[in-house]
């Protein structure tokens, strides 16, 4: 592996596209370091600081960890990636309901370039609505859990628009960054700039379980984590491949077919996106409890100590059926085994064993639903792992194995690899997969 990295910068093409990614990731992860104008830097980090004590911040955690730690520190880059990944979101689900969408869909890279424009201008109208909010709540302290310090130097409502226009052109300089990664560099530029925000969280999380438990804690922490990536690698790469034969046919005077093929369908066919849908609806009751804690009444009670309290088994319990739902819910959206049989029976393509048409849509549907299931499993005992390590070590901070940053990090990192590893191969070097 070490010769191949070496093979990588050894080739002038590869090298250039190498660096050109690291130099981006170095800019982005400046700019989430710049604090936002009329930000009170010094009040700031003393609020976080309490919150990290006494874990108020775990309402925004997820958005937190997409933005790198940026969120909470109020940076120019404070919303992070998270308005391009729920428009992303947003405008997969629409292409199943919208027709206009659909056909686009169906028309190829022009398509494909319609639906991406649309994708921007989406995440720049959440951009706005998120650092609205995200603005009002600093400006009332609520941000970090009612800190009693100012997190602005003024009130006014110039500071607010000029945070909230900044905030907004951040996310717009970062769509611009993942997309030069996308065209110039290596692997998908979006998806590597996740995976740079949440592993700029990891080693701080690390060393906070270390400052909090002493190293044997420290150690057992590392070592299950180690077990959790092996875990991770293992089932993100099984797949169930289903054979699909083409039989010969003349166009013209040319032969075409007699090939054999295979439909791969992953165990994890979903990806991380149950994860973010069950996060986000749980997020909605800690919302709620937010803006209700003056007057609380009996069900904001309920709630507040069965729904929002993250280590409670309810709590735990609904994340989990959550998560199995959405993974359901999304193959069934992005995998059409009518389509996949219509288009294989249009190519003189079949499944052996299997007659085409209705029979082979059947039996697609049949694996599908049966090979979802332990995908489904797999991403609710992986999300569990920091909910469980909040009661079993005692922790206040986030548990830096398990959950959504493990499932980015190892799933860009296998795709990222991938690509590198398919230039190498075209370049007759060795790759780093063997």
């Amino acid at each position: 592996m070490l010769s191949a990295f070496v093979n990588a910068f050894r080739t002038p093409d590869l090298r250039r596209k190498l660096l050109f990614v690291l130099m981006i990731i170095v800019i982005f992860r400046a700019g989430s370091q710049i604090p936002a104008p009329g930000v009170n830097v010094s009040n700031v980090e003393t609020c976080l600081q309490l919150a990290r004590e006494g874990d108020n911040a775990s309402l925004y955690s997820l958005v937190n960890l997409f933005s790198g730690g940026a969120l909470l520190q109020l940076t120019v880059f404070a919303l992070g990636i998270m308005p391009y990944i729920t428009a992303s979101i947003i405008l997969q689900l629409l292409v199943v309901v919208i027709p206009r969408l659909e056909a686009l869909k169906k028309e190829g890279q022009a398509g494909q370039t319609k639906i991406t424009q649309y994708t921007r201008y989406l995440t720049l109208g959440l951009a706005v609505l998120q650092a609205t909010g995200i603005v009002a709540l600093a400006r009332t302290g609520n941000l970090l859990g009612n800190c009693s310090e100012p997190l602005l130097h003024s009130d006014g409502t110039r500071t607010f628009l000029v945070m909230v226009v900044t905030m907004t052109a951040g996310t717009a300089v970062i769509m611009w960054l993942g997309e030069l990664i996308t065209e110039r560099g290596v692997g998908n530029g979006m998806s590597i700039l996740i995976f740079t925000q949440v592993v700029a969280t990891f080693p701080a999380g690390l060393w906070a379980v270390k400052i909090s438990q002493g190293w044997w804690t420290f150690a057992i922490v590392v070592v299950i984590g180690l077990v959790i990536v092996a875990a991770v690698i293992f089932i993100e790469q099984a797949q169930r491949r289903i054979p699909v034969q083409y039989a010969r046919r003349m166009v013209g005077r040319k032969m075409f077919g007699g090939s054999s093929t295979y439909i791969p369908l992953k165990v994890n066919q979903a990806g991380i996106i149950p994860v973010i849908f069950a996060s986000s609806l749980l997020y909605l009751p800690s919302m709620a409890v937010q803006f209700n804690q003056e007057n609380p009444n009996q069900i904001i009670r309920w709630v507040n100590e069965y729904l929002v309290d993250q280590g409670h088994p309810i709590h735990m319990a609904a994340y989990f059926l959550l998560i199995i739902f959405f993974t359901y819910f999304y193959v069934s959206i992005t995998f059409n085994p009518q389509e996949v049989a219509d288009n294989m029976k249009k190519y003189g393509g079949f499944i052996p064993g299997i007659r085409a048409g209705k029979p082979t849509q059947d039996y697609l549907s049949y694996v599908l639903s049966r090979i979802t299931l332990p995908g489904a499993l797999y991403l609710g005992l992986i999300s569990l792992v920091p909910l469980i390590a909040f009661v079993l070590i005692d922790a206040n901070q986030n548990f830096p194995f398990g959950g959504t940053s493990i499932l980015i990090m190892v799933g860009v990192a296998l795709d990222t690899v991938k690509q590198i590893e398919s230039q190498l191969q075209q370049r007759n070097y060795e790759g780093f997969l063997r």
